[in-house]
């Protein structure tokens, strides 16, 4: 069937795989055609088999009904490469998605034409990621329901755990996007009881549950939902907060301490400040360290004695590793 397939059609059974709903005049504006070509390609689809069902509202639309067959995979070799490099890196921050990717890339083998499997087949014997986040993981159940609601702007409720309040409170919001982050997942909606945008570390929350009622999408403030979240997360407060002078340009003063780029300051193309900032002193610690020997850091606005403390005490410990490193130096060069 697939053979008899225009690539416009194609692309316009792509489209209908993708979403729940579309209507007439968002198919033809994605296709770059009228309504009418959008009308006769639909009859065509019916023709061939696929059952496109249209629906009512404004402006009416059309849908694919569940469980219709799709057409065998078309993948161009750059397409198939990159689904099988993100089934085989990609389960960072989800919980037992291991096993379900490497399933579901054993089948896209399959699929494939013997040029393209072959391919396919060295990079998942190569490719082995490596868990560094051992931290709290989103449940994939929990993402795909979240990752429906924003793409039918469908209302969900859930309870939510805040980590400075021990005990989960309902929340019942708008979803718009779902970030994954610093190997965590998070939901940015707009929560209905705050009348207020959110941000929603996705491994603390649980039982989201549709509405069934939908409503229409609003505009996230800024309209880039990475950017959101990396603000959301700079903004967060934090048990330890320095500020740094550094003789270093934006982008190095990034790649070294891992900061967001709300938390550095450009002063000119080679200085800028940064503020640190972490529940724990040793991470402050390992940030300092990084930005080298003249960083200056700046008086903070309120004491920090633990932080202090921890500071110090680090200095003392490398310091006694630097004589133990240059005493074991000198044992070695003893004739």
């Amino acid at each position: 069937m697939t053979q008899d397939l225009p690539a416009r059609m194609l692309r316009l059974l792509s489209l209908l795989q993708t979403r729940r709903e579309w209507s007439g005049v968002e198919l033809a504006e994605r296709l770059g055609v009228t309504g009418r070509t959008v009308r006769r390609d639909i009859g065509r689809l019916r023709e061939l088999g696929y059952p496109v069902e249209g629906t009512t509202g404004h402006a009416g639309g059309y849908r694919l009904a569940p469980g219709t067959d799709l057409p065998p995979l078309l993948l161009d070799d750059e397409e198939a490469i990159a689904i099988a490099v993100a089934l085989r890196t990609a389960t960072c921050g989800v919980t037992g998605v291991e096993d379900t990717a490497l399933r579901a890339l054993a089948k896209l083998e399959q699929l494939l034409p013997a040029r393209l499997r072959h391919q396919v087949a060295a990079l998942q014997q190569a490719v082995v990621p490596v868990p560094w986040n051992d931290g709290p993981r989103a449940d994939p159940a929990a993402l795909a329901v979240l990752a429906a609601a924003c793409r039918d702007h469908e209302i969900v409720t859930f309870d939510y755990r805040n980590k400075r309040a021990p005990d989960p409170t309902a929340r019942r919001v708008e979803p718009h996007a779902l970030v994954a982050a610093g190997g965590r997942w998070y939901l940015i909606a707009h929560d209905l009881a705050a009348d207020a945008w959110r941000t929603f570390r996705v491994d603390r929350l649980t039982g989201p549950t549709p509405t069934g009622r939908r409503v229409a999408a609003r505009d996230l403030p800024g309209g880039d939902p990475a950017g959101y979240v990396a603000a959301t997360i700079a903004a967060a407060p934090a048990r330890h907060t320095l500020r740094a002078s550094v003789p270093l340009d934006a982008a190095t003063t990034r790649a070294r301490t891992g900061a967001l780029p709300h938390r550095i300051h450009p002063v000119d193309d080679h200085h800028c400040t940064v503020d640190l900032t972490a529940d724990e002193p040793l991470h402050i610690a390992v940030q300092l360290l990084t930005l080298g020997p003249d960083t200056t850091v700046h008086p903070t606005s309120h004491p920090q004695p633990e932080l202090a403390a921890h500071l110090e005490e680090l200095g003392r410990r490398l310091l006694r590793a630097a004589r133990a490193v240059t005493k074991a130096g000198d044992q070695d060069q003893t004739p």
